[in-house]
């Protein structure tokens, strides 16, 4: 059973950091992708960042380059997502995702996801 476990979210002040984990259990082959979503009150489900596992390439959406960082640890089976300089309109719940092939952000290829965590930056 792949499960995906999403931690770190919470309230912080604009300009403020996070960090989220996703723990990751279940998968049986090795050439994986984890991606961190995001989805607003009445907004479309957005990419924010993912990375390959096999060989840690990161994707990044446009939105949060040179704030956002993902990394892995695969000793732990646990992906990270640093979030600094946090912005009110990266508030969102923030969804942990797994896809079997390397496409990026590509939503379509995610299907495992995590429950999803909160992040809510205020002004």
């Amino acid at each position: 059973e792949v499960q995906l476990v999403e931690s770190g979210g919470g309230l912080v002040q604009a300009g403020g950091s996070l960090r989220l984990s996703c723990a990751i259990s279940g998968f049986t082959f090795d050439d994986y992708n984890i991606g961190w979503f995001r989805q607003a009150p009445g907004k479309e489900r957005e990419g924010v960042s993912a990375i390959s596992v096999s060989d840690g390439h990161p994707y990044y959406a446009n939105s949060v380059k040179g704030r956002f960082t993902i990394s892995s640890d695969n000793a732990k089976n646990t992906v990270y997502l640093q979030m600094n300089s946090l912005k009110p309109e990266d508030t969102a719940v923030y969804y942990c995702a797994g896809s079997r092939v390397d496409a990026g952000l590509l939503l379509g290829t995610y299907t495992y996801w995590g429950q999803g965590t909160q992040v809510s930056v205020s002004a």
